[in-house]
């Protein structure tokens, strides 16, 4: 037993609360007699751990990584500003992939999650473009921790960062270690919560499956479907032109990034893929100088696979939820999650701590994270994957932008 996986745990424990939510149903029992769904607790509790991770998490990651490459972006100039610039690109069209996939599949529609409001605990904020833009500035960091308002967070921890970047060295370095510590221990913290993730995921499904019957189980394939269909169009419609208009040498291009890819694939980590994949680069003929400098900011700024889930299951959440966005609020979610995605992909599970945290800006039912956990192992290799072939890319595209003339892959 205790050669198993956390992924093969989390797998034996859908299977058993798929089980017990089919033998215990809500519906039908007769008056004080169990079901499932009183398994809930287990599953409020995975949901409790989330939020309490969320807030430390987000600030020490956003301010130790602006901090510590503050002076280095100002000293990279023209490469840094283009490579920013690319990465939101890339980035928004990820968003609207993604956001669209989910609009047109409807894959949360037919399961039963809690309401919005409720299970927020507050009122639905108003999404707007005006109403996100004002309460996205924080009036104390405190209030916005204490609410679990992750969009007030991110802001204060970017200007904290910027302001820190500035400091002097002797002052900055010792604070910045200090964060740094915080965030270690945070990534020590997670791991302890996915420990403890089989449980509340099995709860979870357990209590669906009573309450929405089997085709809860038909609504995470579609999921999984939605999500992979989305990754494939990303690449073959922005990926693939992007290296067509920069002239990019498609073979020789697939020669270098595609052990990095597979391995990021397999593994379900850019962490693990990062050095093979520099190495590629450098041994293609892209300067040391820009591979140093691209691919370890892509791997914050240029999360393009993981943004795409994100905005997908955002939208299954909120569908299960019974919720529907005007125009207008679909902008602002999306103009919302163009920022959340940023700055923390060295977290475990990165996409569910930057979905939980969206989810609550938002009041839609946390609930649904523990829920999209028991099938995120799947989608996670495959947004892995992308992001790991489009930080190859980028890089290829930017030499190719810094120098039009030279390198065998454009």
């Amino acid at each position: 037993m205790r050669r198993l996986s956390l992924t093969q745990w989390i797998f034996v424990a859908m299977a058993v609360g798929v089980v017990i939510g089919w033998a215990f149903p809500e519906s039908g029992r007769d008056a004080g007699a169990w079901a499932a769904t009183d398994l809930r607790v287990f599953a409020a509790i995975l949901v409790r751990l989330i939020k309490a991770l969320v807030v430390p998490l987000v600030f020490s990651t956003i301010v130790v990584g602006i901090a510590a490459s503050g002076n280095e972006l100002g000293a990279m100039g023209r490469l840094a500003w283009r490579a920013l610039l690319l990465f939101t690109g890339l980035t928004l069209a990820a968003l609207v992939i993604g956001w669209t996939a989910g609009l047109v599949v409807q894959p949360g529609a037919g399961i039963s999650l809690p309401a919005p409001a409720a299970a927020a605990g507050v009122p639905i904020r108003d999404l707007t473009i005006s109403g996100v833009l004002e309460q996205a500035v924080p009036q104390s960091l405190f209030d916005a921790a204490a609410r679990n308002d992750v969009l007030q967070v991110l802001v204060f921890s970017i200007l904290f960062g910027v302001a820190l970047a500035r400091v002097k060295a002797e002052l900055r370095d010792p604070l910045v270690r200090v964060l740094e510590g915080v965030a270690e221990t945070m990534f020590r913290f997670t791991g302890f919560v996915m420990l403890y993730a089989p449980i509340g995921i099995g709860a979870a499904l357990a209590a669906t499956v009573a309450q929405s019957g089997l085709d809860v189980l038909r609504s995470l394939g579609l999921l999984i479907a939605t999500v992979y269909a989305a990754l494939a169009f990303f690449i073959l419609a922005v990926l693939v032109p992007l290296g067509v208009v920069n002239r990019v040498r498609f073979r020789e291009f697939w020669r270098v990034a595609q052990e990095p890819s597979l391995l990021a694939f397999s593994a379900a980590s850019s962490d693990a893929a990062l050095p093979q994949a520099m190495r590629a680069l450098e041994a293609a003929g892209i300067p040391r100088r820009t591979v140093a400098f691209v691919m370890p900011t892509a791997l914050s700024f240029n999360l393009t696979g993981s943004t795409l889930f994100v905005a997908t299951a955002t939208l299954f959440v909120a569908q299960a939820a019974g919720r529907s966005f005007t125009f207008g609020e679909q902008l602002a979610v999306i103009g919302t999650l163009m920022l959340t995605t940023k700055g923390i992909a060295a977290v475990p599970r990165a996409s569910l701590v930057i979905l939980s945290a969206t989810l609550t800006t938002f009041g839609l039912p946390v609930e649904g994270a523990a829920l999209i956990l028991a099938v995120d192992a799947v989608m996670d290799m495959a947004r892995t994957g992308t992001n790991m072939l489009s930080h190859c890319l980028a890089t290829v595209v930017l030499d190719r932008w810094e120098r039009p003339l030279a390198g065998r892959l454009g």
